[in-house]
């Protein structure tokens, strides 16, 4: 008589969970404990491949770096696409009830393998991978206004000339109507008062 099994199989993937959650949390808490705590400046900045930081670290990155961040990203989940297959196509048990899985996973895996490698041979031969594209493109617009219309736009626009700064026309010409304005006006009155400092007495 066939023993039931007490656990299934997504029980044992709980207790590996929990096992891995609590070991990791073991080992936080044993280098919180047990290592040195004496941070410096040099140990805070930040790291660059050994080298020395210079400039802020909040620096714009080039896109091309999302590019390359991107078909890592493609290739890292197709591996996780293929470990499934792996183990359907390496079950001795599946392949000898029945002969066809073993056949249908290696053509279904192969079908997989050739729409990525198809994608990414196509953006290779498009230039998406080249990190400086040799022919640049122009893009172009189906627009039916004339380009001589724009040129003609553009010299108008030039010839409006805007006046230069001038500090001391400026101060003058404010400073007139400002004293036109006010020849009544009350003289400024002066403190009534007359701050008086002490003098450091000498010792001689």
């Amino acid at each position: 008589m066939n023993e039931v099994a007490q656990i299934s199989e997504f029980g044992k993937i709980l207790i590996f969970l929990i096992t891995g959650i609590i070991l990791l949390c073991l080992i936080f808490f044993l280098n919180r404990l047990l290592a040195p705590n004496n941070p410096t400046a040099e140990k805070l900045t930040s790291y660059e491949c050994g080298e020395e930081p210079t400039g802020n670290a909040w620096l714009p990155f080039n896109s091309r770096f999302y590019v390359i961040a991107l078909v890592f990203l493609l290739f890292d989940v197709e591996m996780v696409f293929i470990f499934p297959w792996a183990t359907v196509f390496g079950n001795h048990e599946i392949i000898a009830a029945d002969p066809r899985w073993g056949w249908f996973a290696l053509i279904e895996m192969f079908v997989f393998l050739g729409i990525l490698i198809m994608g990414l041979v196509y953006v290779w031969r498009k230039g998406d991978l080249d990190w400086i594209k040799p022919k640049p493109t122009i893009p172009t617009t189906n627009s039916r206004v004339p380009a001589a219309l724009y040129d003609k736009i553009n010299i108008q626009q030039n010839a409006f000339k805007i006046k230069e700064f001038a500090l001391e026309s400026v101060t003058t010409d404010m400073a007139a109507p400002v004293a036109a304005a006010t020849p009544d006006a009350p003289p400024v009155r002066k403190p009534m008062f007359k701050p008086t400092f002490k003098k450091p007495a000498n010792d001689a």
